[in-house]
């Protein structure tokens, strides 16, 4: 079961991949399809959230960042 880290409320685009990044802000790229080659991610929005070990950081469907619990997190 996922928790909500932050509301942010993120519109999606089609045809992109939407993650957090290191500096726990999202960040998208182009999803690469059909032989073409993705493009450079790039910030869309400072969040600075702070990671903690073993659990996976995500934007849910609602366009919030949200974590769950990894199962092989040591």
């Amino acid at each position: 079961m996922a928790e909500k880290v932050l509301k942010v409320g993120m519109d999606r685009e089609d045809g992109f991949l939407y993650y957090i990044d290191k500096d726990g802000d999202i960040a998208r790229v182009q999803m690469a399809r059909g032989g073409k080659k993705g493009g450079k991610p790039k910030k869309i929005e400072k969040c600075g959230i702070k990671k903690e070990k073993g659990y996976l950081y995500f934007l849910d469907k609602k366009g919030d960042i949200s974590r769950a619990k990894m199962v092989n997190a040591k």
